[in-house]
């Protein structure tokens, strides 16, 4: 399903031709004629603040997003919430306004977690929204809703785990954490001579594929993985490949792979803190969560959701490593944000439009006097 409308028409300097410009790119024309992913890395630069959005099957579970992994819940189990997967509040205009109603200007979603199922309309494989109760592609509604107020749409793949395709990486080339320790081992798993990662490689290139193909100008791809990768022959996940791939598709795309794995990548998107990234000349961005930890809904955290005064703290943290922060929420099994979560945002915005971003040219934090409650 092809997504329309998604560019504004442009027209002046450039010998009279009519330029198309994602619509998060308005402002950035004149760079855009020249280059566009220097113009989107001049734009992202600029956005500071972005949503992300953790939401699957195990939001269902209400346990974390590792609940299959940590719980050792057996691959065909796991496969059985696709039959209770409604998403029947999940709400893309009422997302995307309120991250412009928080002062973000950019969301990001999971496409593809680490257990595999995709909230987009995949010819790869039917572990996916549309082949669920939901019967939506919930990527694709998000992507409208992005386009249609000029906010950038970036896409979660998790790359280097996949705990259901049969030839994802394995725990004895690729260590523990790369599947979940059954005992007995998963049946539906490839083995020893049997396992080809090539065909999984081919399945990711496929999906990614898809999700530049099929839902218009995509900001950024966004890849996970990185610990499964990291310690190991990296060329044998061919990521050389697949960056000249996703360029080649959408040129203005931003690629990531969390603390970079070839260092080539457009932008580095660490957990939490950004030590040691901050002289590289790259665009650095910090991801973190409402909730304590956790980045799939985890009902057990209802009521400690973060504050306003936190969140003030981390945009904060953030402008002092010249950093963005994408700051994720988990749904509700339903698809609603939950309700913590708009409450904090809501007033985070309020506060930035009354006072703007949190400034540290000091180096120092914002105190909670000066970011207080109502203030």
């Amino acid at each position: 399903m092809l997504v329309s409308n998604l560019n504004c028409a442009c027209r002046g300097k450039f010998a009279g031709e009519k330029i198309k410009v994602p619509s998060y790119l308005k402002g950035y024309e004149e760079i855009y004629s020249r280059s566009p992913r220097q113009a989107a890395i001049e734009w992202f630069r600029d956005t500071r603040f972005g949503l992300f959005l953790h939401y699957g099957l195990y939001s269902q579970l209400g346990r974390h997003e590792w609940v299959q992994f940590r719980e050792k819940i057996r691959v065909n189990e796991y496969a059985k919430l696709k039959n209770t997967f409604t998403a029947e509040n999940f709400d893309a205009d009422f997302i995307c306004d309120l991250a412009l109603e928080a002062q973000m200007k950019y969301v990001n979603i999971t496409t593809r977690h680490h257990d595999s199922f995709c909230l987009f309309d995949t010819k790869q494989n039917d572990f996916n929204s549309v082949n669920s109760p939901a019967k939506r592609d919930l990527v694709g509604e998000l992507a409208r809703a992005c386009a249609k107020r000029g906010l950038g749409f970036f896409c979660y793949y998790s790359h280097g785990r996949d705990w259901k395709h049969p030839h994802a990486p394995n725990n004895d080339e690729w260590g523990g954490s790369a599947r979940p320790k059954y005992d007995p081992p998963g049946p539906t798993y490839a083995y020893g001579k049997e396992h080809e990662l090539q065909k999984y490689l081919d399945f990711m290139s496929a999906q990614i594929t898809e999700l530049l193909t099929n839902y218009g100008p995509i900001a950024g791809i966004w890849l996970d993985g990185y610990s499964v990768l990291a310690s190991r022959d990296r060329s044998k996940f061919q990521c050389r490949q697949l960056y000249d791939m996703i360029h080649s598709l959408q040129p203005q795309v931003l690629l990531s792979y969390k603390q970079g794995m070839l260092g080539t990548e457009d932008f580095f998107a660490p957990e939490r803190r950004g030590r040691g990234l901050t002289d590289t000349g790259k665009v650095l961005e910090i991801c973190d969560t409402l909730q304590p930890k956790g980045w799939g809904y985890i009902k057990a955290n209802d009521g400690k959701h973060k504050s306003p005064n936190e969140v003030m703290e981390m945009l904060a943290k953030a402008a002092n490593q010249n950093a963005n922060l994408l700051l994720n929420t988990g749904p509700l099994p339903d698809g609603s944000i939950h309700p913590e979560d708009v409450k904090t945002l809501r007033d985070v915005g309020r506060r930035i439009r009354q006072n703007g971003f949190p400034s540290t040219s000091s180096g120092q934090v914002p105190s909670k006097k000066n970011i207080a409650e109502g203030d």
